[in-house]
């Protein structure tokens, strides 16, 4: 999507704000001994107070308002029975659709007693986001961005999951350009145009490359291969001639 009107900005803002809230309201209710379906509920009645809906279940029936993937779980996460243990790394991702407008984003935390390594990672991960970010204005490649945060990941030592990629939002929720690598992507050509809609989102791992189903029927959770640690940031942007509008803030 380009944004073209100030109209869709102000809507692609608010329903971008409504995932970021949900982020924060259910970041603050995780701790040991919740499960993912109590977090998700929380997540659900923040987007209906907000009168939004959820994009994977408007998109996708995804079985969930929001995606919740804990430790080995890199991504699309079902929200169910399992309990948030001390120690677990949970990503929490929003996604919503208010007015025919859609937001993504979603973060991820480490529950207490935090390991070293965890606390690190989650660091390391908002870094790379903000690494890629820092790439967007209008008239650059698109894959100035893989290549940023490919580049910190190898001075930092981490891996990147190579096929969850940014995307294109805005009319959808999955909206061009397609598929954006945040990973260096020689094939990638593509220029960033202004007004430009897309999310930024790279998986930031200690050692897995891919995402992978778990093979037992389920065709939504996805697993990190290797098994390893992994973290999620993500923002959805415009790009304008002054960098990077971040729309998915709270506030």
């Amino acid at each position: 999507m380009i944004v073209t009107t100030e109209d869709e900005l102000l809507k692609l803002k608010d329903v971008g704000r409504i995932c970021a809230v949900a982020i924060e309201t259910m970041a603050k209710a995780l701790e040991p001994g919740i499960t993912t379906a109590e977090l998700d509920a929380i997540g659900r009645r923040v987007l209906e107070e907000n009168e939004a809906e959820s994009a994977p279940e408007f998109c996708y029936k995804f079985p969930g308002a929001t995606c919740i993937s804990v430790n080995e779980v890199v991504a699309h996460g079902i929200p169910g029975d399992r309990v948030i243990g001390a120690g677990d790394l949970v990503n929490i991702d929003v996604s919503a659709v208010k007015n025919g407008l859609f937001g993504d984003a979603g973060a991820s935390y480490a529950v207490p007693p935090v390991t070293r390594q965890a606390e690190k990672l989650c660091r390391d991960g908002r870094r790379a986001l903000w690494t890629g970010l820092q790439q967007v204005k209008p008239g650059r490649p698109l894959a100035g961005i893989g290549n940023a945060i490919g580049e910190f990941a190898r001075k930092n030592r981490y891996t990147l999951i190579q096929n969850l990629s940014s995307h294109g939002i805005g009319h959808t929720l999955h909206d061009e350009p397609k598929e954006v690598p945040t990973w260096p992507d020689p094939t990638e050509t593509r220029m960033i145009e202004e007004g430009l809609v897309f999310t930024i989102e790279p998986f930031l791992s200690v050692g897995a490359d891919w995402a992978v189903d778990g093979g037992n029927g389920d065709p939504w959770t996805l697993y990190s291969e290797p098994r390893a640690l992994t973290v999620q940031y993500e923002h959805t942007i415009v790009a304008t001639r002054n960098g990077p509008l971040i729309l998915t803030l709270a506030s």
